[in-house]
This record gives structure tokens, C-alpha cells and sequence, in this order.
């Protein structure tokens, strides 16, 4: 069950850069000083990513807790 918790791990971290990223971008988006239907289109194009990543994150701390819970 060990190798659960490392796996878990790894996928939490995927998720969580993933995250940082999608704050980059916005924050690259925001500072460039879009027109609003610009922002409004690089945002949609963001929110998909931003969303796998969220799951990703809770995916991988699932599989953390379920390892604890096996052990």
C-alpha cells in the first residue's frame, strides 16, 4: 500500500502544478491588459485545464487517504 500513497503523491503534485500554471497564465493574461473579449476567451480556454487539474489533485489525495487506510 505504500507504493498507493507514493502514487498519490505524484498525481496530487501533477494536479497542483498543473494549478500553478493555470494561475500563470491568468496572471500573464490579466497583466497584458486584454481587451474584455480577449480575457473573457484565453479565461475558457484556461477553465478546462484548471478543472482536470482540481481533479487530478483530489483524485491523487484520495489515493493518498486510501493507502493510509490499507496500511
Amino acid at each position: 500500500m505504500e507504493m498507493l500513497i507514493w502514487l498519490g503523491a505524484a498525481v496530487t503534485l501533477a494536479g497542483l502544478a498543473l494549478l500553478v500554471w493555470c494561475i500563470l497564465r491568468v496572471i500573464r493574461a490579466r497583466r497584458a491588459r486584454l481587451s474584455d473579449d480577449d480575457l473573457r476567451a484565453t479565461l475558457q480556454k484556461i477553465l478546462p485545464v484548471n478543472t482536470g487539474a482540481l481533479f487530478l489533485s483530489v483524485i491523487g489525495l484520495m489515493l493518498v487517504v486510501l493507502g493510509i487506510v490499507l496500511s
